[in-house]
């Protein structure tokens, strides 16, 4: 004789158990609604980089609009302007190596504090949270008085040393956490094998602290890709960064809207291709010392 399950009804359930269904469905409809609000203004970016400049100037906006690619050829210099490729090398070379510095050193910065914590280890991470209590306009007229001094106006490089510094407080607090998992018996048993301190860090913390690594890189990239402050001060034409360039579609002529939704467009896809080829290991970096 078989014996068939009967899922309960809707009305078979209790009071609490329809109420916590309720609530859930509720707050699952909120968070969509608020996910679509989030991706609305990128989207409604996207859709006015395929418009002509005069649909793209309309008030109130077009949603039947004809769809072109003028605004992207007019970005990559179709229409006889600048091209964006040096900003956009710029860009990528001043992230790239200013995110590769910052690994290098707020790697052994955070072993010291989490794993083989030196004396104190509570005031350096204050000293380091300290260091990004101060507004960067602040800092302005000084650092452009030392780069004018030592001829490095318009320098790619002083931009990496000034990426570097603003983004290794956050690097350091957040590797602190994520080496702080590390199991310390596996470094007690590398340094009984003969394990010096550099094959530590790149063989034994480096892979299993990896996923939380990545995170700290990828975060990394995107402050220094974004900035703007420093790069639209310090540089002028040779190491124009990308941020700075789209400063240029604002002009004393007017606002040309739709070109600067494609280059908008077309400066954003880095980051977005290097977030969603690491969101696996983002997940895993920003949850990683969560659950104890």
């Amino acid at each position: 004789m078989s014996t068939a399950t009967v899922r309960p009804s809707h009305q078979a359930l209790p009071p609490a158990a329809r109420k916590a269904r309720r609530r859930s469905a509720a707050l699952g409809l909120v968070a969509w609604i608020a996910g679509i609000a989030f991706c609305l203004p990128a989207l409604w970016m996207l859709l006015t980089s395929f418009h002509s400049e005069a649909d793209a100037a309309t008030n109130p906006p077009s949603f039947a609009a004809s769809l072109t690619l003028d605004g992207y050829r007019e970005f990559f210099g179709g229409g006889g302007g600048p091209t964006p490729w040096p900003p956009l090398i710029n860009s990528l070379s001043a992230s790239l190596f200013s995110t590769a510095l910052v690994l290098v050193l707020a790697l052994p910065a955070a072993y010291a504090l989490s794993i083989r914590r030196v004396r104190k280890w509570t005031d350096v991470m204050f000293f380091f949270l300290s260091t990004k209590m101060l507004p960067v306009v602040a800092g302005l007229l000084p650092v452009y008085l030392f780069a004018k001094n030592t001829g490095m106006l318009d320098n790619i490089w002083l931009l990496v040393i000034l990426y570097t510094s603003m983004n290794l407080p956050i690097a350091v607090w957040m590797m602190q956490s994520f080496l702080a998992d590390v199991p310390v018996s596996i470094i007690e048993a590398a340094q009984v094998d003969g394990a010096r301190l550099p094959t530590i860090l790149a063989r034994v913390v480096a892979p299993v602290a990896g996923p939380g690594i990545a995170a700290t890189a990828l975060i990394c990239f995107i402050f220094s890709w974004n900035e703007l402050l420093f790069a639209r001060v310090l540089t002028g034409v040779v190491a124009q960064t990308a941020p700075v360039y789209l400063t240029g579609f604002v002009t004393s002529q007017g606002l040309f809207l739709a070109q600067l939704c494609a280059a908008s467009v077309v400066v954003s896809l880095p980051v977005l291709a290097a977030g969603y080829a690491a969101q696996d290991k983002l997940v895993q970096g920003l949850s990683l010392g969560a659950v104890k």
